[in-house]
């Protein structure tokens, strides 16, 4: 995703491995002693209807409108409320990173170049006051996504849609998207200013919500925004810090195949301590033992504890996101320049200490490819500077010496001061170590996180060598690589995440024949190959994939993790 201030609110795809809810075990995970991905077994008990979730978070589920939701983020509460035309296949594992049908009957007609895309709403759609969901409302849901007051949404639309870039939304302009055509009641017709073959992922977004125009107040909306899923909202206090869901009558599960929609009710409680949050959740007493978390992980000292505890160890879910953190380069700041400067840093990594860094293997995983290890994103493995695990100082002497820097040289290293285990300190540190034993003196610099990103995203004074990270939107290879390596996507003015200022013709190209593919299968393997193509450059050392460990209550049920999200599908669960 574009990693602004929006990263937070979004939660990558990723590749999972699970340890359920009941204590019931199919095959291991990595770190793990738990069935991989997948749900609660027979142990459990079919899952049934009735109860109240408790949803036990650090940070409010603000901004509770689809308009400024940057894809279904708030770990899938969201999506209760807010049905789309397409969603994700709700199974675990590898299954869960398919595109299914929501609203529509299918996830989309292209017409021969991907540049159209046509929808049919379901029969029997109807919102919470009963009244039937048309084409028009997903219209105008979409086009209201595009106003200055309720920005904070994903940027596609504006960027794929004709003349989307011009456009200010419904409250100015009367008149509406021409490119979005609805020919009648339940017809649905999206023209594109270039091929986009992985329309259907985009479709999953928030932003195609649909809303009544008569029920729309602006920046109110959020307020009590109109239901369309198994869910309405019934209470939202200081601006989601309390939000309170319960069933909306008018949903139909003969119209959604993906929501269970078990609980009767959903308590979402924000603004708590993330230790408190774990506490809760491990003496799992009274309400606390139907409680699940969307936002906060175990720690390193908590892992320690759960380690030694069979019962709690048998209630930690383990999500692989889709997710890479890495090394930037900058080559046009010297002497990152030098190709061999860039290949010598990249064999005299440390891994392990990086990880160990990042918390240890149980919360982070050793990376030598930008693309996360999952097939969704087109995964091919490859090492073109293979290290080992502890990295090859001398194969780096060798090469700073190729590059006219037999004596070593003097770097800096820019990172965050956050202890968000991606760019923080102890990463920075590590970096430092084992670049030392290479002949490269590292001086770290520190930021506020503000400062930091700044500086990492300016065109003008992003630095030679800084700690990044980059997730996706949804589990395919394009909106991985193509922010982050398209030249077109650079950006002089505003937030640039093509670190290494990449503008290379044949890339580009690349990217555009692979957007023209309808398979997603075929575009996957492309994507994987162009990775591993782009990565013989050395633009990037990638270090690790994080890890993220969450506890559920010990009543919850019927436990979904898919390789999606990477976490607890809420819509599955059962309390009771």
């Amino acid at each position: 995703m574009r990693q602004s201030s929006v990263i937070s609110r979004r939660v990558a795809a990723a590749a999972v491995s699970l340890v359920l809810a009941t204590g019931a075990a199919a095959c291991a995970g990595p770190e793990d002693t738990g069935a991989k991905g997948g749900t609660s077994g027979k142990a459990a008990g079919a899952p049934q209807k009735g109860g109240t979730l408790t949803v036990l978070n650090a940070e409010a589920q603000t901004d509770f409108d689809p308009a400024r939701l940057y894809t279904s983020g708030g770990g899938n509460v969201p999506s209760l409320v807010f049905r789309t035309l397409t969603t994700r296949n709700r199974e675990a594992g590898a299954a869960g990173t398919e595109v299914v049908p929501d609203l529509a009957t299918d996830i989309g007609r292209p017409n021969k170049d991907a540049t159209e895309w046509t929808y049919t709403l379901k029969d029997g759609l109807k919102f919470e006051d009963g009244t039937p969901i048309t084409s028009a409302d997903v219209k105008y849901g979409i086009e209201r996504s595009f106003a200055a007051e309720l920005s904070g949404g994903a940027p596609y639309l504006r960027d794929w849609l004709i003349g989307g870039d011009t456009y200010e939304g419904p409250y100015k302009d009367k008149k509406g998207l021409a490119s979005i055509v609805t020919p009648d009641a339940k017809t649905i017709v999206f023209k594109l200013k270039k091929p986009e073959g992985e329309f259907p992922f985009v479709a999953t977004q928030t932003q195609f919500t649909p809303v009544p125009k008569a029920k729309d107040n602006g920046a109110k909306y959020e307020e009590h925004p109109v239901s369309s899923g198994p869910y309405k909202v019934v209470k939202n206090e200081n601006d989601g810090e309390r939000l309170v869901l319960e069933r909306n009558e008018h949903w139909s599960p003969e119209t959604d195949e993906e929501r269970k929609a078990y609980p009767d009710r959903i308590d979402v409680r924000s603004g708590l301590d993330e230790a408190v949050i774990n506490q809760r959740l491990a003496t799992s007493s009274g309400v606390d033992a139907s409680a699940v978390t969307t936002d906060t992980n175990l720690g390193p000292a908590e892992l320690a504890q759960v380690g030694s505890d069979k019962a709690l160890a048998a209630r930690v879910g383990t999500g692989h996101f889709g997710f890479t953190n890495y090394l930037a380069f900058n080559p046009k700041v010297k002497p990152f320049d030098n190709p061999k400067v860039r290949e010598a840093i990249s064999y005299a990594i440390n891994r392990t200490s990086v990880v160990n860094a990042a918390g240890g293997s149980s919360l982070a995983e050793p990376a030598t490819t930008f693309l996360p290890e999952q097939k969704s994103f087109g995964f091919t493995p490859y090492d073109h500077f293979p290290a080992g695990k502890t990295g090859d100082p001398e194969k780096a002497k060798q090469l700073l010496k190729e590059a006219g820097f037999p004596d070593g040289l003097k770097i800096t290293l820019l990172h965050s001061t956050a202890q968000n285990r991606a760019t923080s300190p102890e990463i920075a540190t590590a970096v430092q170590e084992a670049l030392g034993k290479a002949g490269i003196t590292v001086e770290l610099d520190g930021q506020q996180p503000n400062s930091f990103n700044e500086k990492r995203w300016s065109v003008k004074d992003a630095p030679g060598f800084f700690l990044s990270r980059w997730g996706a939107d949804w589990p395919a290879g394009g909106p991985f690589l193509a922010p982050i390596f398209d030249g077109r996507q650079i950006v002089a003015n505003g937030s640039n995440y093509n670190h290494a200022q990449l503008n290379d013709l044949a890339v580009n190209k690349e990217i555009d024949e692979i957007n023209k593919l309808t398979d997603l299968k075929a575009a996957a393997a492309r994507w994987g190959a162009l990775d591993k193509k782009i990565g013989e450059q050395a633009l990037d050392v990638p270090l690790f994939h994080p890890v993220y460990k969450r506890l559920v209550g010990k009543n919850v049920k019927n436990v979904v993790i898919s390789d999606w999200t990477g976490v607890l599908d809420i819509s599955q669960v059962s309390v009771k």
